[in-house]
């Protein structure tokens, strides 16, 4: 949210992340893909832009230490306050197969949308002329 952007209901415009399904991180706590990829452990983080800090599990995971990526990133504690912010959004589908996906597994399909929140006024679809509408 932008804090010095007021809508004309007097509230901050803002962006809203709307997730689809997901599912929890299931390696075990010890398990090297886990120490490796911390950064699945959540759905969502918001760090600080910085140009350097690219990766959500670091820059070389597969021969990475514990720590790397997005908890070292988050690990100076900054605020967020009034930055230009980088929003890293995990999901991911457990999917348990049936004998019927065999050999050829179905789509499972898994996303989100990110949606303004308070930028217009109104609709903005409610100003279109009628013509337009009338030709398309």
């Amino acid at each position: 949210m932008n804090e010095n952007q007021k809508n004309s209901l007097g509230m901050p415009t803002s962006y809203m992340l709307m997730p689809s399904a997901n599912s929890i991180y299931y390696p075990n706590f010890q398990a090297d893909s886990r120490q490796r990829g911390e950064f699945a452990t959540h759905h969502f983080w918001a760090t600080r832009y910085k140009a350097n800090e690219l990766y959500a599990a670091g820059d070389y995971p597969n021969q990475g230490k514990k720590g790397r990526g997005l908890p070292q990133y988050i690990a100076d504690n900054e605020s967020l306050d009034n930055e230009d912010l980088v929003v890293w959004y995990t999901y991911g589908v457990t999917h348990i197969p049936r004998p019927e996906e065999w050999p050829i597994m179905t789509v499972h399909p898994a996303g989100f949308k990110i949606m303004s929140w308070g930028f217009f006024d109104q609709n903005p679809v409610l100003n279109v002329p009628k013509n337009n509408l009338e030709n398309s």
